[in-house]
Parts: C-alpha cells; structure tokens; sequence
C-alpha cells in the first residue's frame, strides 16, 4: 500500500452557503458568480428546510449552494445584493486547512 502525504496549506479559500427556493435562482445565480470571477465552483444541493419565519415554523424545498472562493468578502455582498429572500442565508465556511493545489486551483479560476 502506497500512502501519499495531502500538501495541506493555510490559505485563504471560503465556502459561502446559502439556500434559494428554486433550482433555477440557485443555478442562475451560480452561473452570475462565476461569470464575474467572485467563485471558482458552485455545488447545488436539494434539501428540505424546517424553520421559524413569522411567527411559525414553516417548511420548504430548497437549494443548498455551496460557493467555493477567495473572495468571499465580495462574494456575500453580491449573493446578498440579488437574493430574492428577505432575509437570505450568507454563512461562511473558512478553510482553515485545505489542499495547496486545491487552492492553487481557486485562486487561479478567480483571478
């Protein structure tokens, strides 16, 4: 067995996550972020969402996205920009620990 060694880097890359109520929002504003170089990658996830909104808790299909950045400063700020919900999910994940070559890979898609 062979064990190969993961170069694992202190950068600066982030996942932003955020939902949308439909697959064509989650995919159009994928595609608007990528387009303008604010994420190298989107992942698009069907999920069922519980919450409280209202005064009640409410349920919904949704779509989890995941935006792979380095820039995710004005990442946020675009994704909360033209988000249709009032009160959209913008939660940043930090890569605190994660492949060089990996964020050799976003850093160069965005720049």
């Amino acid at each position: 067995m062979t064990v190969t060694k993961t170069r694992l880097t202190h950068g600066k890359g982030s996942i932003i996550i955020s939902t949308f109520q439909s697959r064509q929002t989650a995919n159009r504003i994928a595609k608007a972020m990528i387009s303008k170089k604010l994420c190298a990658c989107v992942n698009i996830i069907k999920i069922n969402s519980f919450y409280y909104w209202k005064h009640k808790i409410q349920y919904d299909n949704e779509y989890l996205c995941f935006f792979k950045t380095v820039s995710s400063a004005k990442l946020s700020k675009e994704i909360k920009k033209i988000h249709p919900y009032d009160v959209p999910e913008i939660v940043e994940l930090r890569l605190d620990n994660a492949d060089k070559d990996y964020l050799g890979w976003l850093t160069n898609s965005i720049s």
